[in-house]
């Protein structure tokens, strides 16, 4: 387990708040780490398939697809296999419209399926050495090619017989493997591609007697009915016009003040170099949240042909995807330290000090005590561990109490 602070994901979201769709695939999974690397898996895949859906970033209002693309780094017998459930989640879906990419595909390869396919596909690989090893001898084009995906800028190839154009790419990418196969993909910390790759860390070992526990029904029936309803979403959505996905004005400024505040306590942290990660987790948690939306369609909405959905995010959705963006950006910085090379140790752990420094940057100048308990279950703090904190941001001199159940900060150091 992590030490003093918790970074697992999916034990600080209530399972019943999740899509009813998911729900019994996530019961599929016997521990936290992997709920989180199910969970993450499951929104992945199911991104590769929904056409037609879309959000709009930034003051130019850029429209950005639900593609996520992600790697789950863990070392042996973690348990990384599971995420290949995602793989048979799509699978209805991508057997009636062909998406999946071979991750053992050559650059000229990968260029001309993902081409016929109109720019949109799904690479999945549970080994990341299928990945390096295949194209350790065109890694720059591929590491481009993705980093323009994942922006949804055109990928070109100009040569003596290929020239031609991918306008918008859609791709999704799941992959797993060790840290040494992460590092080959993302080199630096400079590369503009390990801000675009949502990355997850695996600390647990998996134990042993559960390579010989099967749930009472096995997972068969659990994961073809689960494939039905996602083909079914599928459908509806290619029949539909353009859908747009949007956050309430509320969300909108949630998300903003989030980054303001999250934004220098990383910084003061990590670095500048760090800044990219952080401004562009802003784009993940609305993609997860468009996801999380476009999976609770309802089957009044699936029986209904040729119309235009109107896609609002609920706050419960909202509320789970800031939550993953708030745990994926702590593993993200565990990543930032590996590939700097601050620690030469298979998977670094990150010290409670993060979490805690992130809560008190995130709290205003003054506040409440139920401000204090409210921010901290966003950031999947748990309630006794909250006061322990505070009482220590008292002794240290970083807050004051001003008056019953109220405080001010003081000071603030990295």
């Amino acid at each position: 387990m992590y030490p003093e602070t918790d970074l697992h994901i999916s034990n600080h979201i209530e399972p019943s708040s999740l899509p009813a769709i998911i729900q019994p695939v996530m019961a599929l999974a016997q521990s936290d780490a992997e709920r989180d690397m199910l969970l993450l898996s499951l929104l992945t895949a199911a991104g590769s398939c929904m056409p037609r859906l879309y959000c709009r970033y930034g003051l130019t209002g850029k429209k950005y697809y639900p593609n996520l693309q992600c790697f789950i780094v863990g070392s042996a017998a973690s348990g990384k296999g599971i995420a290949n459930l995602a793989l048979e989640f799509v699978s209805k879906v991508h057997a009636a419209l062909p998406l999946v990419i071979p991750g053992d595909s050559s650059y000229p390869g990968f260029y001309r399926q993902l081409a016929r396919q109109d720019g949109r596909g799904y690479i999945h690989e549970s080994e990341g050495s299928v990945i390096t090893d295949v194209w350790r001898s065109s890694v720059t084009n591929y590491n481009t090619a993705l980093r323009k995906a994942a922006e949804h800028e055109p990928i070109t190839r100009n040569r003596a017989n290929d020239n031609s154009c991918i306008a918008c790419p859609q791709l999704s990418v799941l992959l797993t493997g060790t840290f040494s196969q992460y590092r080959a993909l993302v080199p630096s910390i400079e590369n503009g591609y390990f801000s675009r790759l949502l990355t997850l860390i695996v600390q647990d070992q998996q134990a042993f007697n559960h390579r010989y526990v099967e749930p009472a029904d096995g997972s068969a029936g659990v994961m073809q009915q689960a494939a039905a309803r996602l083909y079914d979403i599928c459908q509806a959505l290619y029949r539909s016009h353009p859908t747009e996905f949007t956050l309430t004005p509320e969300q909108r400024t949630r998300l903003g003040h989030h980054l303001e505040t999250a934004y220098p306590a990383l910084l003061s942290l990590l670095g500048t170099n760090f800044h990219s990660v952080v401004l562009r987790m802003a784009v993940h948690i609305e993609r997860i949240a468009m996801i999380l939306t476009a999976l609770r369609l309802t089957e009044e909405q699936l029986k209904i042909k040729n119309y235009e959905l109107k896609m609002a995010c609920s706050d419960t959705d909202y509320q789970i995807a800031e939550l993953i963006g708030n745990k994926l950006i702590l593993h993200m910085a565990m990543a930032y330290r590996m590939i700097k090379g601050a620690e030469q140790v298979a998977v670094p752990k990150v010290q409670a000090l993060d979490q805690k420094q992130i809560l008190l940057n995130l709290l205003p100048a003054e506040f409440e005590t139920k401000q204090l308990v409210d921010e901290a279950k966003l950031q999947g703090i748990c309630r006794r561990t909250v006061f322990v904190w505070s009482e220590e941001w008292q002794r240290n001199g970083l807050v004051q109490k001003i008056r019953h159940g109220a405080y001010k900060k003081l000071h603030v150091s990295a």
